[in-house]
């Protein structure tokens, strides 16, 4: 049993229950960002009203560092431009890992994005909500997740030496 374990290790390959295990979580860190969006289209977060509105709100009410905060005004002023972009980096992002497909750049996105928006949101909600999303990515990128039941697997076998899947 050791020996297979080893093997797979040695190869470059994940084993076959971590390699489940990661695929499962893959798919929910990938489910939740795919949800969000239509949860913020159907709210109007992404116009540029509703957009500068949620970032006013966490330099209001925050509890994140002052450099931060200025950082979300500024980013508040710029709306009508970045409200779209969040909205195509998080219905991509949860496209790209419920799919297993460019995984861990797809899970390297997800890690930053998840991160920061942990910050912004440091005493106005539960602290745990987004941390365990935040560092389940982080496994997903040092994981090779797309590699069980992800199409990362099918492009493996095409170009076995690649480091992005």
């Amino acid at each position: 049993m050791t020996t297979n374990t080893m093997q797979a290790q040695d190869e470059g390959t994940v084993p076959r229950t971590a390699g489940i295990g990661l695929a499962i979580v893959r798919v929910i860190v990938g489910g939740e960002l795919f949800s969000t969006f239509f949860e913020n289209l159907g709210k109007g977060g992404y116009s540029p009203a509703g957009y500068a509105g949620v970032l006013n709100f966490y330099v209001q009410h925050s509890h994140s560092p002052e450099a931060w905060r200025h950082v979300l005004a500024i980013l508040a002023s710029h709306s009508a431009i970045l409200g779209p972009m969040q909205a195509v980096m998080e219905i991509s992002v949860g496209t790209l890992l419920i799919l297993g497909l460019f995984t861990r750049p797809a899970a390297l996105v997800a890690f930053l994005f998840l991160g920061t928006l942990w910050v912004t949101e440091l005493g106005t909600s539960w602290i745990w909500e987004l941390l365990v999303p935040f560092v389940a990515s982080l496994g997903l990128l040092v994981g090779r997740a797309g590699r069980t039941w992800g199409i990362d697997a099918i492009l493996a076998r095409k170009r076995p030496s690649s480091l992005l899947w």
